[in-house]
């Protein structure tokens, strides 16, 4: 399923196979939460500009249309018509952002639905259910993500419920695949290690759940709010004790700099909404750093976006014409922008790849962690 080809240092060039194909890593997955990418891309779209793996939200597809709905059309794939691997997130990250609206006791969490009000319980056999109807290829446990940072006490129970509700998920979907008329049989799952900002508490929850054998390995509940420091050195104190031999994936992150430093920390998957919503607030990425193109020095500018870029958008339209779209506050400024940045999300992963397998990533992170954190 995951085949490791080259290292440098602890970074690692890999690819992965699932029913929907060979993912190269490290790899970057385009955030499609409700089963469409925020600014009007297409699934057509994501193949041009070089998507390898998609992304979408249980919580949120369960809400609506329905995850029954989504199976009875034929899953997420037929559903929004992308062929190509399709991660779905548990709705464990929904325990912590509507923290306000929710309940959590041992079988699960109990919502209030953010679009109505309605109440709506989520646990392992749920979210499992629900990621099975949507027949994704990857279907990651059910977890709690914790503030950064809380109490340690509360952590470590955390940790633990966690690790209950992984070996519940890891069941029922066993289960669900063995049924016949299941929508993908060979869905897999990803574990989450968690552990807060704790390093003894994060090595203890990666050991239980390496133990396991899973098919992969996600790390979350880091980059809600804590320092990128402390984000770097709990990912130094978890690659030791995190399986060689499967992916490992560091959960929404991040900038394009906290990408290429996951990659030097050993982390294979990477996901992030930042380059969908900068650009459609006119925040472009470019390989020399971001810019602001509502800024009025952009009104007679005709270059494109990046002159180092080849995407459809760099391609064809100018710094100036995107300024116009924005301030004329045109809906295809948003659709031209995040096709740009979705582009050079996944051409740095390619870049990335192509550095690890020529053996100088050391200098291409050298060169760029710090010049893509600037902004022009």
């Amino acid at each position: 399923m995951f085949r490791l080809l080259k290292t440098e240092g602890a970074a690692r060039r890999g690819e992965f196979t699932c029913p929907h194909g060979t993912v190269q890593t490290p790899v970057f997955m385009n955030v499609g939460t409700q089963g469409a990418i925020k600014g009007g891309l297409s699934a057509k779209d994501l193949k041009d500009i070089g998507c390898q793996i998609e992304l979408s939200n249980t919580y949120h597809l369960h809400l609506r249309p329905g995850d029954e709905l989504v199976r009875d059309l034929g899953g997420l794939h037929r559903f929004m018509t992308w062929d190509g691997p399709i991660l779905t997130d548990s709705g464990g990250f929904q325990v912590f952002s509507l923290s306000s609206l929710r309940k959590i006791k041992e079988e699960g969490v109990y919502f209030a639905s953010h679009i109505d009000g309605r109440k709506i319980f989520m646990g392992p056999e749920e979210s499992m259910r629900i990621q099975s109807n949507l027949g994704s290829d990857i279907a990651m446990a059910f977890d709690e993500c914790v503030e950064n940072p809380s109490p340690y006490e509360y952590v470590d129970a955390s940790c633990e419920r966690t690790y209950r509700w992984l070996l519940r998920c890891r069941t029922e979907l066993e289960r669900l695949n063995s049924l016949p008329g299941a929508v993908n049989p060979g869905q897999v799952l990803f574990g989450i290690n968690q552990g807060g900002d704790y390093e003894d508490l994060r090595v203890r929850n990666m050991k239980q759940i390496a133990a396991l054998d899973l098919a992969g390995y996600g790390i979350g509940g880091l980059a809600v709010g804590e320092p990128t420091e402390v984000m770097y050195r709990i990912l130094e104190a978890v690659e030791p004790w995190a399986p060689k031999n499967r992916p490992r994936y560091l959960m929404g992150v991040g900038t394009p700099s906290n990408i290429i430093e996951g990659v030097a920390r050993g982390v294979d998957f990477f996901d992030c909404v930042m380059p969908a919503r900068n650009a459609r607030h006119a925040r472009l990425f470019t390989w020399e750093g971001a810019r602001n193109l509502k800024n009025a020095k952009y009104e007679r500018d005709e270059e494109p976006i990046d002159p180092l870029c080849d995407c459809p958008v760099c391609r064809r339209y100018s710094r100036a014409y995107l300024h116009h779209l924005f301030k004329a506050e045109e809906i295809l400024s948003m659709r031209l922008s995040v096709m740009h940045n979705l582009y050079f999300y996944n051409q740095l992963t390619a870049r990335i790849r192509q550095a690890l397998d020529e053996g100088r990533f050391a200098a291409f992170r050298a060169e760029y962690t710090e010049k893509l954190s600037r902004k022009i």
